[in-house]
């Protein structure tokens, strides 16, 4: 598939809507969400962002890995830098350790876009408090697509709190979000592998761990379907 062609085409104003967003859409519009999490294809992604403010700051990377059948595929991972169409110079860039020579050569998020959307095809998407993830990549889809993805998601921080609660009963204090939660702190705390901050592709493979030393963990209290654990995650309201 010629996906710098299909982003010429519909970076450009369409009453249609590209035919990827049409086929996730499409797709998951009955989707069976009580099967065994294990018969589920999962990709846990990240992004890389210029800021956190939705209506100025743009993508700069996007990472991902596969997950079937409860196992990573290390062999089957996404990784693109991506030039923003404003400033490629900012202080969450430095963090990220993402230079502007880096951001200018890469592609734009139109050629890029389409390719993850493609890796991603059928499979359930997790991240690590992925809202803010989903709000930039659904906003790029909109504008340059003609629609949003419509894909069930999993967020490891909301899955955390939900383990912590089945753990220690009703009265376990989920008040130190901004510390306890966080993809390292969390990883430190179940002793997984630490992978290197601040890199889309290495920050998924951290997710990654997280999310199925969660699912282990969480089976001991009676959680087995993707329901199972989308409920789970949906009653925790995070605000940072």
């Amino acid at each position: 598939m010629d996906f710098s062609k299909i982003a010429k085409l519909f970076g450009r104003k369409s009453t249609g809507v590209h035919p990827l967003i049409a086929r996730s859409q499409e797709y998951f519009r009955n989707f069976n969400k009580d099967l065994p999490l294990q018969d589920y294809d999962f990709v846990v992604f990240d992004t890389e962002l210029s800021g956190f403010d939705l209506n100025k700051d743009e993508i700069v990377a996007i990472g991902a890995v596969k997950i079937r059948n409860l196992q990573i595929q290390c062999a089957c991972t996404f990784y693109s830098l991506v030039r923003p169409e404003k400033d490629a110079h900012t202080p969450s860039t430095l963090i990220h350790r993402l230079t502007p020579g880096k951001l200018i050569a890469a592609r734009p998020l139109a050629e890029v876009l389409p390719e993850f959307i493609d890796f991603c095809g059928e499979a359930v998407q997790i991240g690590h408090y992925t809202r803010l993830d989903l709000d930039f990549i659904n906003k790029a889809t909109t504008k340059l697509f003609g629609g949003a993805l419509k894909t069930p998601y999993l967020d490891t921080m909301r899955l955390a709190m939900a383990y912590n609660e089945s753990k220690h009963g009703h009265y376990y204090d989920h008040s130190n979000i901004h510390g306890a939660y966080t993809l390292n702190a969390l990883s430190r705390e179940f002793n997984l592998p630490i992978f290197t901050e601040h890199n889309a592709l290495q920050d998924s493979l951290q997710t990654a761990y997280l999310f199925l030393f969660l699912v282990k963990k969480m089976r001991e209290y009676g959680f087995r379907t993707l329901n199972d654990y989308l409920k789970a995650g949906r009653k925790w309201k995070i605000i940072l």
